[in-house]
């Protein structure tokens, strides 16, 4: 199998992915984390975590008979964070959708694995869509190793990576895992705005800007609110000072032209690369569809990223933006209007403090 192994590899290559590895499907103490993690609930609103938690410690409860994950990576950072206006938005979410993306190449690299090996296999890839630990897997698989903010990190390439996962029942022989280059550094537990690690290698979801930006379709808690900043979708802190991904800017030039074609498609869009929060908070539903269209921020829905938006408002204190934020304010919605009265306090207070006369409500 050996030989197949690398033809298999070559053929994911050839796709564009930048890596391509192999795991055991048996489960590892990294899956099995999973339960320890959600007990102390550190899954927030996930429950979809909870509910197929064991199939996500055990890949062969989704293929019966599987042997073999079958794991690729491609990175898609540029190499300077992308221009933006006065709020921001995670590198990864600037561009085409990644899920789109990478399934659609996923599935042209199952049926070139049917081709290759020439008789009935099971197949079956997740791209951060199904119940799989993508990062666990990657991994065993040797791509990388899980660093102290919890994101699988390449020597090479970093860890701003999508993963992409095949389980298979093809015996493929696994690759050696990569030993944790971590060591005393603190710059992604240090940089961490909320505080979202108890502890290194674990996250708490419930504190970490991607949950509260993202997953959380309530309030987000007041005290979490102020170290925000201006993001409004995702957030990309703990990457921007990992000394790996200023390494790997430095390194990256070997990409071969079609893993160069995929990362294209998540190359930033302008009309996102140039977002304001001014934008953001004058977006009608209809306006947020088609600007969001196969685009990963879908998933905030546009309640979601108004709210986001008027706590970036309030964290900016721009005068400029009270009467757009006054209006969600006196709007219909419980939910925006509470945010927007927290944004408004504190755009006034921070008008005060310059000296300027109270603007009206």
């Amino acid at each position: 199998m050996s030989e197949i192994a690398e033809r298999v590899r070559a053929l994911g290559i050839a796709l564009g992915f930048d890596r391509v590895g192999f795991a055991p499907a048996a489960p590892s103490a990294r899956n099995t984390f999973l339960r320890e993690w959600l007990a102390r609930g550190y899954g927030g609103e996930m429950a979809y975590l909870a509910r197929r938690s064991e199939e996500r410690i055990d890949p062969r409860r989704l293929v019966p008979g599987a042997r073999s994950l079958i794991v690729v990576s491609l990175r898609y950072a540029s190499e300077s964070p992308p221009a933006s206006g006065d709020c921001r938005i995670s590198r990864y979410a600037l561009g085409d959708d990644y899920h789109d993306v990478l399934a659609e190449r996923l599935r042209a690299f199952e049926s070139a694995i049917e081709a290759l090996v020439e008789t009935p296999v099971a197949l079956r890839s997740y791209v951060d869509t199904g119940p799989v630990l993508e990062r666990a897997a990657a991994a065993r698989a040797g791509l990388g190793w899980i660093g102290k903010h919890t994101l699988l990190i390449d020597r090479e390439l970093g860890s701003y990576l999508f993963l992409g996962v095949v389980i298979t029942d093809l015996a493929l022989p696994p690759d050696a895992e990569e030993p944790d280059h971590c060591g005393s550094c603190r710059a992604c537990l240090d940089a961490c705005p909320t505080s979202a690690f108890p502890e290194p290698y674990v996250l708490d979801a419930t504190r970490c800007l991607s949950y509260t930006t993202i997953e959380l379709r309530g309030e987000i808690p007041e005290p979490l609110r102020a170290a925000h900043g201006e993001w409004v979708f995702g957030c990309d802190v703990c990457q921007e000072v990992c000394p790996w991904n200023a390494r790997a800017l430095r390194r990256r030039t070997d990409a071969s032209a079609e893993s160069s074609a995929l990362q294209a498609r998540f190359a930033p869009r302008d009309e996102l690369a140039r977002a304001s929060l001014a934008w953001l908070l004058a977006l009608d539903e209809d306006a947020w569809r088609a600007a969001t269209h196969r685009s990963a921020l879908r998933r905030a829905r546009h309640r979601g990223l108004v709210r986001n938006a008027l706590v970036a408002a309030g964290n900016r204190g721009d005068p400029a933006l009270r009467e757009l934020v006054a209006r969600h304010a006196r709007g219909a919605d419980p939910l925006l209007a509470a945010h927007a009265r927290w944004a408004l306090e504190r755009i006034d207070a921070s008008h005060a403090a310059s000296g300027a006369p109270a603007t009206p409500a």
